[in-house]
């Protein structure tokens, strides 16, 4: 009894890898090694997961929840990166080069992680070729995310950034309310996580928020977005580039 009690519970941690775009393909026997390789990890809401330049080299594959992950520069300022939801993986960089950690990942919700040690994520990248080209195909999407992060700081202005990033979390996390005009995204973010996302003052982005509520293009409720008028945010989005460029002919 307790043997099937057991397989069933593998079986059902299967289940739930395969949700998750890097083991969605592995075989069977190659899922059921994984499963006795990885461990729960729960986080409380505002909880550091690991430190920028820590030597820690666990891999994290994210369960529930979301995970901000941010710098912090030598004046002691920060600076966000990305969010990481559902079936995300982070940390994963510092367990394949074995320097220090880039950056400091913190939970922005109660969330629950599953961990793998350095050591077994290196032998399964070894041994099982389909999970390394699946990590692969991840890694190409967030160095694709980054180029697109860079080309709206050289691109927009400071709104401009913002309703860029929104539009990006929106279409990777958002749910539709009425397709094509109004979405909902709950990243979990106060202002001032938004305004290290830009590089701009709390006060500003409290100022740009009302604003963009009194003209009914979004509103900003405890952490939640919600999309009024897709069109119209994408296009004043757009308007920024034109907000940014020199005036000058020099």
């Amino acid at each position: 009894m307790q043997n099937k009690t057991m397989q069933d519970a593998n079986l059902r941690r299967m289940a739930l890898l395969r949700e998750m775009p890097l083991f969605a393909d592995l075989a069977e026997k190659d899922l059921q090694v994984i499963v006795d390789d990885l461990r729960v990890r729960d986080y409380a809401k505002d909880a550091i997961i690991f430190r920028q330049d820590d030597e820690s080299r666990e891999v994290y594959f994210v369960r529930k929840g979301k995970v901000r992950i941010f710098k912090i520069s030598p004046s002691g300022n920060e600076t966000s990166i990305a969010i990481f939801s559902n079936n995300d993986v982070i940390g994963e960089l510092a367990a394949i080069d074995q320097e220090p950690r880039s950056a400091t990942a913190k939970a922005v919700t109660p969330v629950t992680l599953l961990a793998m040690s350095q050591e077994r994520f290196l032998l399964t990248l070894q041994t099982v070729p389909r999970f390394a080209l699946n990590l692969a195909k991840l890694l190409s999407r967030k160095l694709r995310w980054t180029a697109a992060y860079a080309e709206s700081i050289a691109q927009f202005d400071a709104a401009g950034r913002l309703l860029h990033i929104i539009l990006i979390q929106n279409d990777a996390y958002g749910e539709v309310v009425t397709p094509g005009l109004r979405s909902v995204v709950n990243l979990g973010l106060n202002q001032s996580d938004l305004a290290s996302m830009v590089g701009a003052r709390r006060e500003w982005i409290n100022r740009i928020l009302s604003e963009w509520r009194r003209r009914g293009l979004l509103e900003f409720d405890n952490g939640v977005i919600t999309i009024l008028d897709l069109p119209r945010v994408v296009a004043e989005r757009d308007s920024r580039i034109e907000a940014n460029q020199s005036t000058t002919d020099w």
